[in-house]
């Protein structure tokens, strides 16, 4: 019994070591994704469809993309080997992954898309909009409809016990003009609008809405529009939002109190938080594409400023190790920084036109 006890432990302590992330990176003109592995880019998976707007998720062992172009396609990311397809409509927007179903916010053909894990339809639920900002919580599936101005809340009438069976739980209706994506924090669905002067929120416990005002200064002026909410950050005890139109970071609390605004050099258009949430990258557009800045999340200062020969995309840092990667689009490369003593560490070249830089851990 206790050589099998240490060989269990070895066993364990051997699958941690050999554990490795492996970085899936989104070539947005070559319908294809680029694997780095031991900081080194290794190979491409050829396929992916439109990859303008490609996001990559993982759960468990199985990848899964979404195109552009509607495509929703699964994949080993151990082999890197495509396991199915299937195209949902002419233009796709997000999708959640729940523990056995997959399901797509179309905005072409107006719809959600309801499939098994394995790709298979299971059910369209149609909805005379443009569909965005899909999330899971419990047995709920929520999405704001962009057209109609609604947040819908379907529940799971099977609890999550084979497939799924959606049915309309709550509709709120006059959320704000134009939603366009959401988040989860807990149980609150977090989401923004194009032109109204706020975001909102639902209470998915008690099934309540509100608004929370988004201010840009100091003197409470407020934001015309808030940034795709995978620009938000949040971690610790901070929500971290981008200006869109002014040069700042607005920063909120857990319970959407505004704290301050951090002064930044250009118009920042994504946030990222470091795992251990001391700090936060910001990209910017415009004039400022090729710098990102990192902030120091307690003082809310900018501590340091990087920039690079082309465009700064997306960025992802790293779980196991002191790194940020930086996806510069112009000079077709990933730039790789040093978190410790802030310097560019080095420079990964030949991956095409890079955008989206999503993370696997080989070997969980």
């Amino acid at each position: 019994m206790k050589l099998l006890n240490i060989l269990l432990i070895a066993s364990i302590a051997m699958s941690s070591a050999w554990a490795k992330e492996k970085f899936f990176v989104v070539e947005r003109e070559s319908e294809s994704l680029a694997t780095i592995y031991d900081g080194l880019k290794r190979t491409n998976i050829e396929g992916m469809h439109n990859m303008n707007h490609g996001v990559v998720k993982f759960d468990g062992k199985d990848g899964y993309v979404i195109s552009r172009d509607g495509y929703v396609v699964k994949f080993d990311p151990i082999s890197e080997k495509i396991l199915a397809e299937y195209k949902t409509s002419k233009s796709a927007i997000g999708f959640v992954i729940g523990a056995n179903y997959v399901a797509v916010a179309n905005y072409d053909d107006k719809s959600v898309d309801i499939l098994d894990r394995d790709l298979k339809p299971i059910d369209k639920i149609e909805t005379n909009s443009k569909n965005v900002g899909i999330k899971i919580y419990t047995d709920y599936l929520i999405f704001s409809q962009m057209d109609n101005d609604i947040i819908s809340v379907f529940k799971d009438m099977n609890a999550g016990k084979g497939n799924p069976n959606f049915k309309l739980h709550k509709e709120f209706k006059d959320v704000g003009e134009l939603p366009f994506d959401a988040m989860i924090k807990d149980e609150k669905y977090i989401v923004g609008f194009f032109t109204s002067k706020f975001f909102g929120v639902v209470d998915l416990e008690k099934m309540e809405y509100k608004k929370v005002d988004v201010f840009l200064d100091e003197n409470r002026q407020m934001v015309l529009k808030v940034p795709h909410f995978g620009f938000w950050s949040i971690g610790g005890d901070k929500i971290f939002v981008p200006a869109v139109g002014d040069n700042k970071v607005l920063v909120y609390d857990n319970d959407f109190k505004f704290v301050k605004n951090i002064q930044t050099q250009g118009l920042p258009v994504f946030t990222s938080l470091s795992p251990d949430k001391k700090y936060l990258a910001v990209t910017y557009s415009g004039k400022d594409f090729p710098t990102i800045q990192i902030v120091d999340t307690q003082t809310l200062e900018i501590i340091h400023t990087f920039n690079f020969d082309g465009k700064v995309l997306h960025v992802r840092w790293s779980e196991t190790s002191p790194q940020l990667y930086v996806s510069v689009n112009d000079t077709n490369k990933i730039a790789v920084i040093h978190t410790e003593e802030w310097f560019l560490n080095r420079e990964i070249f030949n991956v095409k036109k890079p955008s989206g830089i999503f993370l696997y851990e080989d070997g969980k």
